[in-house]
C-alpha cells in the first residue's frame, strides 16, 4: 500500500476575504480572526482527500495530530498514521519544517501539504527535490507551481500518482513567495525559493505565476478606456485587484489599491481596499441588483477568482450576479495560457459551477474573445 504523508496549514488564507493579501505570522491571522474570519483550509484539504479516495482506496495515509491533518483524513473517511513529536494548536513554519522531516525519514511515497507559497517555502527549506510533493491550494498567494489547479485536481493528480499512472512524470517546480509587507503596500516583490519536485498532469497543476511585460502594459489603457465607456450612471463598479484593472481607476484619475479591490461609482471612488464584509454590506445595501465585478487574470495560470482576490467570495459574486461580471485581459495574457481554460475556486463548488462555461473577455477596446471558464 502507498503511503501519502499530510500536512495541513489549518489557517492558511484566512487572511483573504478580509483584505489582509496574506496569513503569515501570529499577527495577521490574530488580526482575521478579529474581523471574522474563520479557517477554510480544512475544508479545502477533506474535498482533496474525498476525491483522492473515490479514486485509489488503496492510499495509508501519515499525517500531524489535530488540524494539521489528523481531523480532516478522519473527516474523509481515512484511518490515519498520527504522528508524535508535532504540537497541538497554533500551528507554526518551525512545526510544518518538523513534519517534513518526519515524512521524509519515513520515506513516504508523496507529501501532500495544504497552504499557500509561505507553507510550500517551508515544506521546500525541508525537502527540496528528495521527496516527491504536491499541494493542495489553500493560501490567499499562489505563485508557486507546486500546487493543484484547485483542491480537487490536487486529490485526483495524488491518486493518479500513488495508483502508478504510467502518464504522469516527476518534474521540478518553482517555490515562489512573496513579501507580505509589501505586498500590503501594494509592491510586489516575488523571489524564487527552489524548486521541489511534483507529479506532473498539465490539466492538474497550475502553473508558476507570470509577470506582466512592458508589451503588455501598453495595451491597458486602450482596456481601461473601453471599461470606462461602457459603465452606466449610478452603477456600481467592483475593480479587483491586478495591473490591468488598476488601468481603469488611474484612467479616471482614482487612487488605485494595485492589490486590493476598489469600488467606484459615477466617476467617484466609493471603497478603497474593501473586504469581504465591507463588499457584501454595500450589495446588500445601496448597490443591491446594480453592482458589477471587473477582474483580470493571473497571467500563466488563468485564475480570475479565487487567488489574491478571495475578497471577491462566493457570496459576493452570487449578489452581483453571472452576467454583471467583465473579465479584461490583454490579448498575449490570454495567447499565454496556450488553450487552457479560465479557472475559478471560490470555495463553494456551487458558485463555481455557477461560473463555468463560455465568457467574454475583453482584450483591448472594442475587441474581445470568448473563452472558455472552468473550476
Amino acid at each position: 500500500m502507498k503511503q501519502l504523508g499530510l500536512i495541513v496549514n489549518p489557517m492558511a488564507g484566512i487572511g483573504g476575504k478580509v483584505g489582509l493579501k496574506g496569513s503569515d505570522g501570529d499577527h495577521i491571522r490574530s488580526l482575521a480572526l478579529s474581523l471574522g474570519a474563520r479557517p477554510e483550509a480544512p475544508d479545502k484539504v477533506i474535498k482533496a482527500l474525498k476525491l483522492m479516495k473515490e479514486r485509489n482506496n488503496e492510499i495509508q495515509i501519515i499525517t500531524c495530530p489535530g488540524a494539521m491533518g489528523e481531523d480532516e483524513a478522519r473527516a474523509a473517511g481515512y484511518d490515519p498514521i498520527v504522528l508524535d513529536g508535532i504540537s497541538i494548536g497554533n500551528t507554526s513554519a518551525a512545526d510544518t519544517q518538523a513534519a517534513s522531516a518526519i515524512l521524509r525519514a519515513k520515506n513516504v511515497d508523496l507529501i501532500m501539504f495544504a497552504g499557500g507559497d509561505g507553507t510550500a517555502r517551508d515544506v521546500c527549506s525541508v525537502i527540496g527535490t528528495g521527496t516527491p510533493v504536491l499541494g493542495i491550494p489553500a493560501g490567499v498567494k499562489i505563485h508557486s507551481g507546486v500546487y493543484g489547479a484547485s483542491p480537487y485536481r490536487a486529490g485526483e493528480a495524488a491518486a493518479m500518482y500513488l495508483g502508478g499512472s504510467g502518464s504522469m512524470t516527476l518534474k521540478d517546480m518553482e517555490v515562489m513567495d512573496i513579501d507580505e509587507d509589501a505586498f500590503r503596500e501594494d509592491r510586489v516583490s516575488a523571489k524564487l525559493y527552489g524548486y521541489m519536485t511534483v507529479p506532473y498532469e498539465r490539466k492538474l497543476l497550475q502553473c508558476a505565476k507570470a509577470g506582466s511585460s512592458m508589451s503588455e502594459r501598453a495595451t491597458i489603457q486602450s482596456i481601461a478606456s473601453d471599461i470606462v465607456s461602457r459603465m452606466k450612471e449610478d452603477e456600481y463598479y467592483i475593480i479587483g485587484p491586478g495591473s490591468t484593472t488598476r488601468g481603469i481607476l488611474e484612467i479616471q484619475n482614482l487612487p488605485a489599491t494595485l492589490l486590493g479591490v476598489d469600488v467606484i461609482r459615477n466617476g467617484e471612488l466609493v471603497m478603497q481596499d474593501a473586504n469581504e464584509t465591507d463588499l457584501i454590506k454595500l450589495l446588500e445595501g445601496d448597490a443591491k441588483g446594480r453592482a458589477h465585478i471587473i477582474v483580470t487574470v493571473i497571467g500563466g495560470q488563468g485564475y480570475v477568482f479565487g487567488r489574491g482576490n478571495q475578497q471577491l467570495s462566493a457570496r459576493v459574486i452570487e449578489l452581483v450576479g453571472k452576467k454583471n461580471i467583465d473579465i479584461v485581459a490583454t490579448e498575449a495574457k490570454m495567447i499565454e495560457l496556450d488553450g487552457k481554460p479560465l479557472l475559478v475556486d471560490t470555495g463553494d463548488d456551487r458558485i463555481n459551477q455557477y461560473l463555468c462555461g463560455y465568457k467574454m473577455v475583453i482584450t483591448s477596446q472594442n475587441r474581445t474573445m470568448v473563452y472558455k471558464v472552468s473550476c
